[in-house]
């Protein structure tokens, strides 16, 4: 993958998630189950909080394994500018900003369909990143995202005075 296309998508979890990571990764736990236990269906980590930048690639890599992706759900503060639709491929996805936090995205396939995947934030470590997405491709975790990115460094990689749509709320 150049630095410049789309996330590539592993479809072996967590074991694959142990390649080479870098910012512009998307890991996705395909695997259906009937009862749901995980709270992730995969894990994120954006090159940048430039949405429109970030989620054509994103929505690209998962229409491929998915199929047609109609809504992103994802917290307006933590992300640059964002729009309430983007044409991506020829496709209308329609932005809900949701408070579901700027560690989640809620994926929509069709009208029903949910998945959930962790954000990495984009100043994670390699190493914090890929324990972080180890953890959210898990089929059996409930550890919730903050949690997870507490667990594994990737938020104290971020200092709490920087500014912008990354900076946490006090």
């Amino acid at each position: 993958m150049s630095d410049s296309g789309s996330p590539r998508v592993t479809r072996l979890m967590p074991d694959a998630v142990h390649q080479a990571v870098r910012p512009g990764t998307a890991v996705v736990r395909l695997e259906t189950t009937h009862d749901r236990q995980g709270v992730h269906d995969g894990a994120w980590w954006p090159r940048s909080r430039n949405i429109a930048a970030e989620l054509p690639g994103l929505i690209t890599a998962l229409t491929e394994h998915l199929g047609p992706v109609t809504r992103v759900g994802l917290d307006a503060d933590a992300w640059e500018e964002l729009p309430t639709r983007m044409t991506i491929d020829e496709h209308v996805v329609r932005i809900d900003p949701s408070p579901v936090g700027d560690d989640t995205v809620l994926i929509t396939r069709g009208e029903h369909d949910l998945f959930s995947l962790l954000v990495v934030p984009p100043h994670a470590t390699r190493d914090a990143a890929r324990a972080a997405m180890a953890e959210a491709v898990r089929a059996d975790s409930l550890t919730q995202a903050e949690q997870i990115l507490l667990d594994t460094g990737t938020d104290r990689a971020n200092p709490r005075t920087m500014e912008g749509p990354r900076a946490r709320r006090e």
